[in-house]
């Protein structure tokens, strides 16, 4: 048996169109409050992430403190108290082909003739940075070797920072690495242990 078909009249017609109207609604209420809930959730990230901005501003603004108070400092003094005969000393120091596994840079670089220290300039200083700093005086030794100059310098490592657990300054100066300190606008190589002989790549 087939169903039967209601009659359209006016009454049903009006009916249909105000239910489809409220389904409508109710649809629009529930997107609309979507719409906020996304522009809440956006409004947070961007905050988020503006402060994650300002932290890595603030973090590179103390390295740069760091380094600036090196170069300013007496830290060229204090290697040739060492028996480095430092004459030259460079910033930010870019080497490798860009954009490949072999690219580097260098916060600082003083020289003695034959030896370069490479130091690096970290806010708080971890062992992870100063493994970090291996590879990266390895790297910079392989670019030196490729480039013909592997006979012009013996490289040393100085890691520099304005804090660093005692067990984390141990490790640097166990793997062969001067530890600089920043204290205030100051800096100061910390004393190496007894027997310390700086790792020369």
């Amino acid at each position: 048996m087939s169903e039967q078909l209601m009659p359209l009249t006016y009454e049903s017609v009006l009916s249909l169109i105000q239910r489809s109207a409220l389904e409508f609604d109710k649809r629009m209420e529930i997107l609309d409050r979507k719409f906020q809930e996304t522009a809440e959730q956006m409004k947070k990230t961007d905050e988020l992430s503006r402060r994650t901005e300002q932290k890595i501003s603030d973090l590179g603004s103390r390295v740069g403190e760091i380094v600036e108070n090196m170069v300013g400092g007496d830290i060229v003094e204090q290697f040739q108290a060492l028996g480095y005969a430092v004459t030259f000393l460079s910033r930010n120091i870019i080497f490798g082909m860009e954009g490949t596994k072999d690219e580097g840079e260098i916060d600082l670089l003083l020289q003695d003739g034959d030896i370069a220290i490479l130091i690096e300039a970290k806010t708080t200083l971890t062992t992870k940075d100063v493994l970090e700093h291996i590879e990266r005086l390895e790297k910079y030794r392989a670019y030196l070797d490729r480039t013909g100059k592997a006979d012009r310098w013996q490289l040393i490592g100085a890691v520099a920072t304005a804090s660093a657990r005692p067990d984390v300054v141990k490790f640097a100066q166990r793997k062969g690495f001067y530890v600089i300190i920043q204290a205030g606008r100051t800096v100061e190589i910390v004393t190496p242990p007894e027997g310390f002989v700086a790792k020369k790549w």
